[in-house]
């Protein structure tokens, strides 16, 4: 492939006490057989109580030998959950949420130049193939996301992605080896179109969605409204666009 006629990509990564995932997260880029000169990253780090800011200066020098920019910003936003709370805890969902909502968004505008698109990856996303970027872009959509589990043909993991209410999740979307249209979307990884983002579309850092027919009703932890990337789905549809998900497509998450 001659580099001149592929698009540009950025890639952008929220973190947060990530440390021990740093170099897999990196290492993984590293192997992406995109080019160089089409390839950015930018990373935000907020709040952690690890060293995940000092870490990634010192892996700096590795993201800027494989993209043409990095951007590394820090934004703390005074978030912690309690001690002894799991994340999934219903009670912290919309402050937790909120937050990371707000921490894409301040990322997206602190990194986001002239790329045609926009690669959202979780630092914790410990496995994905080389021709990632390459395969979702092949089937040209503006907004679209490959299947998140922690082993090869299991359950979802990423079940922020969903149809039916959030009835069915990609798990039970498998087999057409083509896109699925999407009520929802994840986070683990998804590509986005970036003039939709330049157009507005953001991750609601509150309830978004309260008019939507697609919405869950009633949501099953804050009554009403989506929030951070269903939010973002919601308001895609909003602008009239399709979320898409590759169900057959799996990239690997850590277990939790």
């Amino acid at each position: 492939m001659e580099s001149e006629v592929l698009p540009t990509v950025l890639i952008l990564t929220p973190v947060k006490n990530a440390g021990r995932h740093l170099s897999r997260y990196v290492a993984l880029i590293e192997r992406l057989d995109w080019p160089r000169s089409q390839l950015s990253i930018g990373i935000l780090e907020s709040d952690s109580r690890d060293a995940t800011f000092e870490s990634l200066q010192t892996l700096r020098p590795r993201l800027e030998a494989r993209a043409q920019s990095v951007t590394i910003l820090k934004r703390d936003f005074g978030f912690q959950i309690p001690s002894g709370v799991p994340r999934w805890a219903d009670a912290i969902q919309l402050a937790r949420r909120s937050t990371l909502a707000r921490s894409r968004n301040h990322l997206l505008s602190g990194a986001l130049d002239r790329e045609d698109w926009v690669l959202w990856i979780d630092v914790d996303v410990v496995d994905y193939p080389a021709n990632t970027i390459g395969r979702l872009l092949s089937e040209g959509r503006d907004i679209l996301q490959p299947h998140c589990v922690v082993v090869p043909n299991g359950p979802t993991f990423d079940r922020n992605a969903w149809v039916n209410g959030g009835r069915q999740t990609m798990h039970d979307l498998r087999g057409s080896n083509a896109p699925v249209r999407l009520d929802s979307v994840g986070g683990c990884m998804l590509l986005v179109r970036a003039d939709l983002h330049r157009d507005g579309l953001v991750f609601p850092a509150f309830r978004y969605g309260l008019e939507s027919s697609a919405i869950r009703k009633p949501h099953p932890v804050w009554q009403a409204g989506e929030i951070e990337t269903e939010g973002l789905a919601m308001m895609a549809g909003d602008m009239g666009h399709q979320c898409w998900g590759l169900p057959d497509f799996e990239i690997l998450h850590a277990p939790e």
